[in-house]
């Protein structure tokens, strides 16, 4: 993915970066123009993740587009269930991993230990494509639907989030413009 980010001959299209670095998962045959995110043929075989949200790791989540960028979502069990059920023929355990692992963790006082931790970028790539590490974070939680009780500390790497993509819009406009006067 670092190689299709620094491709020098991408220039400092930052779209055309983020483009082809997910192109590294859902396009690795180069023959696609447009990602179908909404495809469930699955050729990634990321199946599994649904089913571990199935049987594991039930999470509740709603949202709605006045404090996030996602669809309006409402949460359901009944309708959670109804999926694992039609799809997996499995009922959702939501008290598993609790009853596995413990749910008290007080002694923990930040979680640097995530799962995906090994696997993401940790530090700055360049000028425009921006590590935020935040000690106090969980895995994509600044990506999860706002609510009026996230932390502050939440609030305030959204806030740099959306400098960082204002900042890349700008540098796609001034491109843009610039390459227009070429011609």
């Amino acid at each position: 993915m670092c190689k299709a980010i620094d491709n020098p001959k991408f220039g400092n299209d930052t779209f055309a970066k983020l483009y082809h670095a997910a192109s590294v998962y859902y396009n690795y045959t180069g023959d696609v123009s447009c990602f179908d995110l909404a495809d469930d043929s699955d050729p990634h075989d990321l199946g599994g993740w649904q089913w571990q949200a199935c049987t594991e790791m039930i999470m509740p989540t709603s949202g709605n587009t006045k404090e996030s960028i996602f669809p309006v979502s409402t949460y359901s069990y009944e309708g959670r269930a109804q999926y694992c059920q039609d799809y997996y023929k499995v009922q959702p355990r939501p008290t598993w991993i609790t009853t596995e692992f413990g749910g008290h963790i007080s002694s923990a006082k930040r979680i640097e230990h995530d799962g995906y931790n090994g696997g993401g970028v940790l530090k700055n790539i360049s000028k425009s494509i921006i590590a935020i590490v935040e000690p106090k974070g969980a895995h994509h939680v600044d990506l999860r639907f706002s609510t009026s009780k996230d932390p502050k500390w939440l609030r305030d790497v959204r806030k740099r989030e959306i400098n960082i993509m204002k900042d890349w819009i700008s540098e796609y406009h001034h491109n843009l413009a610039d390459s227009d006067a070429q011609y």
